[in-house]
């Protein structure tokens, strides 16, 4: 296998944009302190109550309300039908960034269970295994830890392999061969070898998958050192993180949501590109920066509707770079608004938004008027019942009450 793996393409060596060392990391100056400010605070605690005092002391706790927003719930954000372009799905807009790479590179391949002549099981590799052949679209067996590091084993060897998890659950059978192999054999080999490559696939909370097939693996992965991670939200920004994350000589993560695949949006016809570690203004604002991202972008952009027509002016961030985060425009944002809040899918407990609270008090404490709010998901496994998994992920109406709360 490993024979047949070295012949699909010969080695080509691409200078490296996104590296994995960030230089957009700005301290803020000092400004004034949290505690000569108002000493009114509250947090919104993982069972979805709000909990709110005065001068650090805890006070009641007071269930969200949860029919506050009325409005439908938003698609991507997209050209209007008068700009050119053409209309993609998401998961066509994948399958067009990773085509392109493979007519550019002929190193870049594809494994994966079922991704050949099945298409992937939502379709993000249809039709590539005719075009390409059975080598550069490899069907693999059901063992998820020996296409993985088969995957990186070909990535040493001057390859560009992009490996698909059929969900993201799954690659925890692989967590082994990310973090001990793709993410330290360039320190440990002592720069010798390079891991060009892209870990992809579905995750998030689904329409009743149950707990093992609505994993968010964001939390579980963005410890591991030298590992970069990425999140798309709509099929614009879906392709040009596909083609930067192949074109990177560091080992990327691009994490993909299952309820995001049908979304639709008009994408140019000509080539771009992303970049990997830049965030991306959804919406500018005054009053409290809004950082989220995948899903709960959507989410959000639901709930400014309300917060607008309340009198709040919300800047909203979808972060895309999960690992490192974009400080430099994270830092703008909160050096004008003062207040943030976070908004995520991922588990609250050690998660997406824990990491961010922690950056932006360590590098831009100064510039706040108010505690930084993170509404995360609850920390249990994902029910199967609609009605309890809906209770588990954040909600729009949670989002205006947190707004309502934090600009007070």
């Amino acid at each position: 296998m490993a024979a047949i793996i070295q012949g699909i393409g010969t080695a080509t060596a691409l200078n490296s944009t996104n590296s994995l060392d960030t230089n957009k990391t700005l301290f803020a100056n000092s400004r004034r302190s949290l505690s000569d400010r108002k000493g009114r605070f509250f947090m919104v605690r993982s069972d979805g109550c709000l909990s709110y005092g005065l001068n650090g002391h805890g006070g009641r706790a007071e269930k969200l309300i949860t029919n506050a927003v009325a409005a439908k719930e938003d698609t991507a954000v997209a050209y209007t039908s008068s700009k050119p372009g053409h209309e993609l799905l998401l998961f066509e807009a994948l399958r067009e960034g990773l085509e392109e790479e493979m007519d550019r590179d002929p190193t870049v391949c594809v494994m994966g269970e079922d991704v050949g002549h099945y298409g992937g099981s939502y379709k993000v590799t249809k039709g590539l295994a005719p075009k390409y052949g059975d080598l550069r679209v490899l069907d693999t067996p059901i063992a998820e830890n020996s296409f993985t590091g088969m995957g990186i084993g070909a990535a040493m060897t001057g390859l560009r392999p992009v490996v698909e998890g059929m969900n993201m659950g799954f690659l925890l059978l692989a967590f082994n061969q990310i973090s001990n192999n793709c993410g330290m054999l360039h320190y440990t080999s002592g720069g010798q070898f390079k891991i060009p490559i892209v870990i992809r696939g579905p995750g998030g909370v689904g329409r009743q998958l149950g707990a093992e097939h609505s994993q968010r693996l964001e939390s579980y992965f963005q410890s591991i050192p030298g590992i970069q991670m990425v999140a798309c939200s709509t099929p614009y920004n879906a392709k040009g993180l596909m083609k930067a994350a192949i074109r990177s000589d560091n080992p990327v993560i691009l994490f993909e949501h299952v309820l995001l695949y049908n979304l639709k949006e008009r994408i140019p016809d000509e080539e771009y590109v992303l970049n990997l570690e830049e965030a991306e203004m959804v919406r500018p604002g005054e009053h409290v920066t809004i950082l989220t991202y995948s899903r709960m972008r959507y989410h959000v952009m639901q709930a400014a509707k309300t917060l607008v027509n309340k009198g709040y002016d919300p800047e909203v961030i979808d972060i895309r770079s999960l690992k490192p985060f974009d400080l430099y425009t994270i830092r703008n944002s909160v050096k004008k608004t003062h207040r943030v809040l976070i908004v995520e899918e991922c588990m609250r407990t050690g998660g997406i938004g824990a990491s961010l609270t922690a950056a932006i008090t360590e590098n831009f404490h100064d510039y706040l008027d108010a505690p930084i709010v993170c509404l995360s998901s609850q920390d249990v496994p994902t029910p199967y019942a609609g009605t309890l998994e809906n209770w588990t992920v954040v909600q729009p109406p949670q989002i205006v009450t947190a707004v309502d709360q934090l600009c007070q």
